[in-house]
């Protein structure tokens, strides 16, 4: 099928898109709803065949059956045998998950449970810090999935925070912990060591900075909560029992945060709005679940990046929030996307076709001022991905977000029309030059256009709105990764340079380690 697709791209490709819109329906019948998103696709070069062709690869490559597999907790995590449940973390009570012969629904909620009544206690001041004062704030220390998403997800909810401050610390790099816990008032602070294993070395050495910190404080264990499994290491560390948070193996590090990952969160916004948060997300899981083809917003946006990546051969693409408090979203989907997509090797253990592009962006209109000159007039086509609310929370400063909304779809129009030769040499001439500056001049402002692009939509960013945005992203990396075949949910290619750093460490400390390559003596040589 993908010979079928590239075949038939041959035939279109130097089409324009901005022609497919002679259709007066092309916004209808290229756009999909879920929830309160709504994804439009119409800005793409993806027309009624192309859409056809890609459907049926979607069927040949059994999407349907491998998204009931990973529902149903099958082990479909295949190098490590684990099922593949972070859906279940956002499943209403009543709901039977099954895995390995057990509902683990009940559990879950015993969980969440745990965490809200933890989280309200320390909100309202009946769990205090140990000279009784309550808590003002939090300090989440963790990485990658620990970090990430938490981090992500704290910023974009800020006008829900009605509880404790919350801060992050995840680089090993000591200005990060310095530069955190400088301005914190260690009698006051609560910190959360976010470790599944207990054993990340980054985490481990800043919760020992953390620890230090405290050290004069009168019962810094009163200080300390931890989200892990590895209760042997949690109670060595001197942290309460009743005070560790542990999930299961079948929840992977970059899809935990809707369980006790997301406990800073929580204690940012509430257990309310954290259930909330689940809730958005699970009416999307639902979607994904009943609903076939077109309509299925996850499959379309996997799709549409199928279609870029594969059959266009675009090898990035750019996620561009019009939303400053999802500032960190494109990081959070920098690990989710190429973290579990980032991969050569089929499941079958032979090489695949092209997988995961490389994912980044920045919120506008920032980025507008950064690299949209690339974006519009570089040597390379970057399918672009427009996020934009129909209202902001201020809305005292409606004319603000008006001309933010302006911007975004003046960006993603720019990327379909562009300026042609023609109309660039008017503008020229009207700035004075004439005869051959002015052809030389017009030529700097010719805009290609014919770039792709689609936007995603919502009313508002709210806790259930969050939780669709990144249950849709989570899905469309499932299925992008399935018609790859290869396995979204192991990391190995994070293993190698954490072990070498361990093998390095005594060589950067002053000890002879041999058979090192030339290059890496001589940085060793220069950095101690």
């Amino acid at each position: 099928m993908f010979q079928s697709l590239s075949t038939y791209y041959e035939t279109i490709k130097n089409r324009k898109i901005v022609d497919l819109f002679e259709d007066t329906n092309r916004f209808e019948n290229f756009s999909v709803s879920a929830g309160d998103l709504t994804i439009d696709y119409s800005k793409t070069n993806i027309d009624d065949m192309a859409r056809k062709l890609l459907l049926e690869l979607a069927s040949e490559r059994k999407i349907a059956r491998k998204r009931d597999e990973m529902f149903a907790g099958k082990p479909i995590n295949d190098t490590e045998g684990r099922a593949v449940l972070h859906t279940a973390l956002r499943a209403p009570r009543d709901a039977v998950i099954m895995e390995d012969g057990q509902n683990v629904v009940p559990e879950i909620h015993k969980s969440l449970d745990d965490m809200a009544e933890f989280c309200e206690a320390v909100r309202s001041g009946k769990i205090t810090a140990s000279g009784g004062e309550a808590f003002t704030d939090v300090v989440n220390i963790g990485i990658g999935g620990s970090d990430l998403g938490p981090v992500m997800a704290t910023i974009a909810l800020a006008p829900y925070h009605n509880g404790t401050r919350t801060h992050f610390v995840s680089n090993v790099d000591s200005a990060h912990i310095n530069d955190v816990l400088k301005n914190l008032n260690p009698e006051t602070t609560l910190v959360l060591i976010a470790s599944k294993t207990f054993t990340t070395i980054e985490t481990l050495t800043n919760a020992k900075t953390a620890r230090e910190w405290l050290s004069n404080v009168k019962d810094a264990n009163q200080h300390f909560a931890a989200i892990s499994t590895a209760e042997d290491k949690t109670s060595a560390f001197g942290i309460a029992s009743d005070r560790v948070f542990g999930f299961e193996d079948w929840v992977g590090g970059r899809y935990s945060m809707w369980g006790p990952i997301g406990l800073s969160i929580m204690l940012a916004i509430g257990a309310d709005a954290f259930r909330e948060f689940l809730d958005g997300a699970h009416q999307i899981d639902q979607h994904f679940q009943n609903t076939a083809g077109a309509d299925n917003a996850a499959i379309t946006l996997a799709l549409t990046g199928i279609w870029h990546r594969n059959i266009c051969g675009y090898p990035t693409r750019a996620v561009l929030p019009y939303e400053q408090r999802l500032l960190r979203l494109p990081a959070y989907l920098q690990q989710l996307d190429m973290e579990s997509n980032g991969k050569s090797v089929g499941k079958n253990g032979q090489a695949t076709e092209k997988t995961g592009p490389i994912v980044w962006g920045e919120p506008g209109t920032n980025g507008q001022h950064a690299f949209y000159q690339l974006i519009h007039q570089g040597t390379d086509v970057i399918p672009c991905e427009f996020l934009i609310a129909k209202e902001a929370h201020e809305p005292e400063l409606a004319h603000q977000h008006d001309l933010l909304k302006a911007n975004c779809l003046a960006q993603s129009r720019a990327l379909l029309i562009g300026r042609d030769l023609d109309e660039a040499l008017k503008i020229a001439k009207s700035k004075g030059y004439t005869g051959a500056e002015a052809e030389r001049q017009a030529a700097h402002r010719v805009f290609e256009g014919n770039r792709p692009s689609l936007t995603i939509t919502y009313p508002k960013l709210t806790p259930s709105v969050l939780g669709q945005i990144i249950a849709l992203y989570e899905h469309r990396v499932f299925v992008e990764g399935a018609i790859w075949g290869i396995n979204s949910f192991d990391q190995w290619g994070v293993e190698l340079g954490k072990e070498l750093a361990v093998q390095l460490l005594p060589a950067v400390e002053g000890h002879k380690i041999e058979g090192l390559d030339g290059s890496t003596q001589g940085l060793l040589k220069l950095l101690k």
